[in-house]
């Protein structure tokens, strides 16, 4: 019962479920695909009028009755003909679309009470094992994910065993709804999305613009100090590259097509790493050179289909936090540890201090290199991980065809799990590109590669951190830190505009709200915009070359000189202090 398997098991029925409410309640409606998914489940479906809140608790309650009834879920098999045929007489056209391209001879079909549907399985038993369940959203989805396609409706919902998990969850799902980023980016006026530049493409507003520039600077000065070499590479290559590399023979379906530049084909880059290899590439290395570290944050661009976009966590040009290190078989293990030991400690500055890991190992069929490379790959890394405190769990065939690999989740504010750092061996792109290095004995090897990201992509991992503070960035990370409001426009504005620029001085990001409104409005407004610090200035203020300090989560912090204020701000305004 608490199984993966069987809670999927249990979802897969509940869309089965919610879609013969749906026909029967608005039999109109033409339905498309139903799976259960990581956090519920969900049907498409093809109806002219959209579906409205009200709509989903007329559909709740009719899964109910149905739910009442207890009709087994009947599993029978009929001819792939008979079955498109069926379904083009009932004005099914996605599912005798679906039927048509089964490669077999006969279909599988599940019935429960009065609806049946195309399916491989598997259901619970009856209707009657769905205790505990809940509608949460509808959504647009293009068929078959193709934006040239049918616009469909997609419903979301989610089922436990328990009530006590349906609760946990419904609590978590509002937490999380106040936490979206999406929203939160409109209202710290971060980052937007136009449909008329293109879906899946952000605008970055000055604020965000801000933001960015404290994470690239940390990153930048992160990588510095632990001795990469910081790489540029442009945003585009021969499609010759991409040959070279595999990409145009394996990834294809996420690339963009070609542009022709003076007859020769070009693509928009979905990775960095054969411009990276090419850098190495440009002078014979010695294995006294070995490690050498890159690093970039490297723009690429990759077709997600329009149905999977979601704000930041899920676009179509991102800025990867990319990074590549050639090593010596020797040194494997010994950088495995090292890259480890920098993505805990980037994340741990963020503010991130609980983690699943991962060690993925070879796939069954499809990978590349020899079994005993891959065991000596996968030893060195978990070697690395025992030397390290934390635990890791196996994930059996997990490893990228290219190699093994360490990947590290994150656990946030309310316990959900983000995927952002990630260790990567690779057998493949070392002999694709023929790099090597002269050993010690004067020959040329074959060195090994470690493909490595500390956050992931720089649009992510800033998604997930909206949403771990829920918008309240700690100081250091905050775009605007403090904001200073008078009391009087024209009496405080000359001290007021002095002190912005001794704060400015003083490397603190700060604005003076110069609005002509009245006072309690202006630090409202301020409050909203999550600003760590208000200073408000009055008559006694400008006297005494003073401040009254508001901090955020309205601690009223009292009258200070503009020294101790400067000094409360340098304290906290440190990468890894996060109390605010």
């Amino acid at each position: 019962m608490e199984s993966k398997k069987s809670l999927d098991i249990l979802r897969h029925s509940a869309a089965h479920i919610m879609a013969a409410a749906v026909t029967e309640l608005f039999p109109e409606t033409k339905v498309a695909i139903g799976p259960s998914i990581e956090n519920g489940f969900y049907y498409d479906f093809d109806r002219t009028e959209p579906f409205t809140s009200e709509d989903l608790i007329k559909i709740e309650e009719k899964m109910k009755e149905i739910i009442k009834e207890k009709y087994p879920f009947i599993c029978f098999s009929i001819p792939k003909a008979e079955a498109v045929k069926d379904f083009e007489l009932k004005g099914e056209k996605y599912k005798a679309e679906i039927a048509s391209q089964i490669p077999d001879d006969n279909v599988s079909m599940y019935k429960s009470g009065n609806f049946i549907d195309l399916c491989k399985g598997h259901h619970v038993n009856s209707t009657g094992e769905l205790k505990y369940f809940k509608l949460l959203s509808v959504a647009g989805a293009y068929w078959r994910g193709d934006s040239s396609k049918e616009q469909l409706q997609r419903i979301y919902g989610i089922a436990f065993f328990t009530k006590k998990d349906l609760e946990n969850y419904l609590n978590k799902f509002e937490e999380a709804k106040k936490r979206d980023h999406r929203k939160l980016g409109k209202d710290l006026d971060l980052f937007s999305v136009n449909d008329t530049i293109g879906t899946g493409l952000i605008l970055w507003h000055p604020n965000g613009v801000l933001l960015r520039n404290v994470i690239e600077t940390y990153w930048k000065n992160f990588h510095l100090e632990n001795g990469y070499y910081l790489l540029l590479t442009p945003h585009m290559a021969s499609e010759e590259l991409f040959k070279i590399s595999g990409h145009l023979q394996s990834y294809s379906e996420s690339m963009y097509v070609p542009m022709e530049v003076e007859g020769k084909p070009y693509r928009v880059k979905p990775m960095n790493c054969p411009m990276h290899l090419m850098v190495y590439k440009t002078k014979l290395r010695s294995y006294r050179e070995l490690p050498i570290r890159y690093a970039e944050l490297g723009t690429v661009y990759r077709f997600e289909k329009s149905g999977v976009l979601h704000g930041l966590l899920r676009v179509r040009g991102f800025t990867q936090d990319d990074g590549h290190v050639i090593v010596s078989p020797d040194q494997l293990e010994e950088e495995i540890l090292r890259v480890f030991n920098m993505a805990i400690e980037c994340l741990k500055t963020f503010g991130f201090n609980d983690y699943k890991i991962y060690l993925a190992t070879r796939p069954e069929n499809k990978y590349v290199g020899e079994i005993s490379d891959w065991k000596k790959a996968q030893d060195s890394i978990e070697a690395a991980l025992k030397k390290t405190e934390y635990e890791y769990d196996i994930d059996e065939g997990g490893g990228a065809f290219y190699g093994p690999k360490i990947d590290i989740k994150i656990k946030d504010a309310i316990g959900r799990l983000w995927q952002c750092s990630t260790i990567q061996f690779d057998f493949n792109l070392p002999e694709r590109f023929d790099i090597s290095y002269v050993n010690s004995l004067g020959k040329k090897t074959r060195p090994y590669m470690i493909h490595r990201a500390l956050m992931g992509s720089l649009e992510r991992f800033i998604g997930v951190i909206l949403e771990h503070y829920a918008g309240d960035l700690p100081l250091w990370l905050s775009p605007v830190q403090i904001a200073i409001v008078n009391i009087n426009n024209e009496e405080q504005r000359g001290y007021c505009k002095e002190l912005m620029q001794i704060l400015k001085n003083n490397g603190i990001r700060v604005i003076f709200d110069d609005r002509n409104e009245k006072i309690g409005h202006k630090i409202r407004e301020n409050i909203i915009q999550k600003i760590p610090y208000i200073a408000v200035v009055g008559k006694k203020e400008k006297e005494t070359k003073s401040v009254a300090v508001r901090e955020r989560g309205n601690k009223d912090l009292g009258v200070m000189t503009i020294d101790n204020f400067i000094s409360i701000i340098k304290e906290k305004n440190v990468p890894g202090i996060n109390e605010l």
